[in-house]
């Protein structure tokens, strides 16, 4: 155990000159650096009792560095209706998307399902899970939760890779959509509504982040 004495010498060399003119940015700017480690623009597509939804995050990411377990985890903020369907079947696809899907980016994120189908009129059918799989994206991924982190306003979902396809075609095709890309180029007659939604969702955050609560899951619970 280091004693009291060398903490302070190290906690003093950490308030040296080289280190106390480091800048001090603002919340919003170190929000923009947090915005370069965003994943891929993804819908997620769930299903609880014959109730579907569809929503967009850019918030997935790999999981696992072995190719033989397959994983990825994306965080899912609590007000949203697709939230509970997840948490309560654990079960959900993640698509990646083309750059030129702006239309779904728009139609499945700028709304909630809880108020109507998002998926209807939306070519999809029953993957190996029971959970809508989209026919147009870039790719696909049928995951079953095997664990998860709640973060105050969002639940950490990990999930295992229990089918992948290209949606209903055989190979994929055009470019992934980004964050960045989508951020850059959508049409200028959403960024009104888009940057109103992304208020909302951060004032739910600031407001919620800080009440973690420790959570076993159910699949856990039974080792």
């Amino acid at each position: 155990m280091i004693g009291g004495a060398a903490v302070r010498r190290l906690a003093a060399r950490f308030q040296g000159p080289e280190n106390r003119a480091m800048p001090k940015l603002e919340p919003d700017q170190v929000y923009q650096l947090l915005r370069h480690l965003t994943s891929p623009v993804v819908a997620i597509t769930c299903q609880r009792d014959g109730k579907r939804n569809g929503m967009i995050s850019d918030s997935a990411v790999r999981a696992s560095i072995a190719p033989t377990v397959p994983r990825l985890s994306v965080y899912i903020h609590k007000f949203n209706f697709s939230h509970d369907l997840i948490f309560e079947t654990g079960r959900f696809v993640l698509h990646l998307l083309r750059d030129d899907q702006f239309e779904l980016i728009h139609r499945l994120g700028f709304e909630s399902g809880r108020a109507r189908d998002k998926l209807a009129g939306i070519a999809h059918r029953p993957g190996t899970l029971g959970v809508p799989v989209l026919d147009d994206c870039y790719a696909h991924f049928e995951c079953s939760v095997v664990n998860v982190m709640d973060t105050g306003s969002s639940t950490c979902f990990l999930g295992d890779v229990v089918a992948v396809g290209h949606g209903a075609a055989e190979r994929p095709a055009g470019d992934v959509m980004t964050a960045g890309y989508f951020r850059a180029n959508m049409p200028p007659a959403w960024r009104s509504e888009y940057e109103a939604l992304l208020r909302t969702a951060q004032t739910y955050a600031a407001e919620r982040s800080r009440d973690m609560r420790p959570v076993v899951w159910r699949d856990l619970q039974q080792r």
